[in-house]
């Protein structure tokens, strides 16, 4: 796991991520100062689907999971794996809605924080390099939705069952809206 790294070094990693790429060395040296390098041991739960999102994330180094449910439940769903670069929690900084989901390490791993209110001081200041990340954001969450209502119209076709198209059709329908 890292440790001593350098300004020098995460300015070069964050460059090096799509959710960073379009921003200069000087942009992104006024996020930073309010980024928090963490330390999260494996099955560490770094947060829980419900609690208050407070902050978003960049993985430097490790994996995490993301999971549906409760995580140290043997019942807890595997929604996605996420590794260095990846970036997650960014609906919380837009919206300030309790967690969709729970994010726990697989191993041992580093990951760049970001909280909220940091964040939104530097919206509130007209600071660029934070409205430039927002855009990013919400590019991402664009492709997110785009999947999923992709993969929820796939479901409904592959499925003749009436109790599945009556579920899935509203959340579609909501879900086509964002086109």
């Amino acid at each position: 796991m890292a440790t001593g790294l350098s300004l020098e070094h995460i300015i070069s990693f964050l460059l090096g991520t799509p959710m960073f790429g379009d921003l200069d060395a000087h942009e992104l040296s006024e996020i930073v100062h309010i980024m928090q390098v963490q330390y999260v041991r494996a099955d560490q739960i770094l947060f829980r689907e419900g609690h208050l999102g407070d902050a978003w994330y960049v993985v430097f180094e490790g994996e995490l999971e993301v999971l549906g449910g409760r995580p140290t439940s043997p019942h807890a769903r595997l929604l996605a794996r996420l590794g260095p670069a990846a970036c997650f929690g960014e609906m919380s900084i837009l919206d300030g809605s309790p967690r969709s989901a729970s994010v726990r390490a697989a191993k041992a791993s580093t990951v760049f924080k970001f909280s909220r209110a940091d964040f939104l001081d530097l919206l509130d200041e007209g600071n660029l390099a934070a409205y430039k990340l927002v855009y990013h954001m919400a590019r991402q969450l664009a492709v997110r939705q785009r999947q999923t209502t992709a993969r929820l119209n796939e479901l409904l076709r592959e499925h003749e069952d009436v109790r599945v198209h009556e579920e899935l059709s509203p959340i579609v329908e909501v879900s086509a809206t964002a086109e």
